[in-house]
């Protein structure tokens, strides 16, 4: 997962487009200009087929990684329809993108609420334009409630240039603390909360008490526990207080913050990173000053067709 729930008097549609996928010709709107499929319209939609893909990012193999769902669509349809498809994808996100001249608007829902960011599902949406739908640029560009967000596409690896997101010396809330149950070595705070361990095992090891934990409302953010790796660089995982998917099993958003962190502890740019959910991901990861290149591959699960 993760991001920034958006206010809703941010909640603004976006640009629409003409879908074209093999490729050549995308509406030339600006922002704002194309109209939306109305409520009234969606509701009296009978058997409206959208097609969608289910893919497991930041892995090689299925069941592994994080799953998202991924609808390409002509146009945007109303933000309540949007929500309750990802309630009914029931996976950690959802993300929705249109054609927009030459880039792509991407937007991205929980089974709860819309994200102003989230990696791993962007990654989903440029695997589906790249291998399944015929874009066959070097270069995949979002534009997003975060700003444009570039995916490079090479044969094995597509790698996001994510915003970095530095991570400031902080105070744990107490409920944090007695839900991890175990001291970290220091805590920082960017969106997430990041509280450093001093190795890989305990990092595996944590049970945190998840009813303790959903006592505090983190929105926006959650908890990364973080420390040096054994074969990768560093090791991390994720937990959301309050979401219906507790621990999320690869955040590319949270390297925003792990990146400069442990680029600056390590000295280093270049980094290999692995999320140890049960899932467990892998990401090959870049510092480039304001910005982070997070790179990972990805395989399609599913591919077919939803009725609303």
């Amino acid at each position: 997962m993760v991001g920034v729930f958006l206010p809703r008097s941010t909640r603004e549609e976006r640009a629409r487009g003409q879908r074209n996928w093999k490729g050549v010709s995308f509406c030339r709107r600006g922002v704002g200009d194309a109209k939306q499929l109305s409520d009234h319209d969606s509701r009296n939609a009978v058997n409206m087929k959208l097609p969608i893909f289910q893919v497991d990012a930041f892995t090689d193999k299925v069941f592994g990684g994080n799953p998202a769902a991924v609808c390409p669509l002509d146009s945007w349809l109303p933000n309540a329809v949007m929500q309750a498809i990802a309630a009914e994808n029931a996976l950690a996100e959802t993300a929705f993108f249109v054609p927009c001249d030459e880039a792509y608007e991407i937007r991205w829902f929980t089974p709860e609420i819309e994200m102003d960011l989230c990696g791993h599902a962007t990654l989903a949406a440029a695997h589906v334009l790249a291998r399944h739908l015929n874009c066959d640029r070097p270069s995949i560009q979002f534009l997003s409630p975060s700003g444009p967000l570039t995916v490079a596409v090479s044969e094995t690896l597509l790698t996001l240039d994510f915003p970095s997101r530095k991570p400031e010396p902080a105070v744990a809330p107490p409920e944090i603390l007695t839900a991890i149950a175990q001291a970290p070595i220091a805590v920082f705070k960017a969106r997430d909360y990041l509280l450093v361990f001093d190795n890989e095992e305990t990092i595996r090891a944590l049970d945190p008490d998840q009813h303790q934990m959903d006592q505090i409302n983190l929105d926006p953010g959650g908890v990364i526990v973080t420390a040096p790796g054994i074969e990768a660089d560093f090791v991390s995982r994720f937990f959301t207080p309050q979401a219906s998917i507790f621990e999320d099993p690869v955040t590319g958003s949270a390297h925003c913050s792990l990146i400069p962190y442990w680029s600056a502890k390590l000295g280093k740019d270049s980094m290999r990173a692995l999320q140890l959910s049960p899932r467990t991901g892998q990401l090959v990861c870049t510092h480039a000053g304001d910005r982070v290149l997070i790179g990972g591959q990805a395989i399609t699960y599913m591919a077919g067709e939803i009725t609303v």
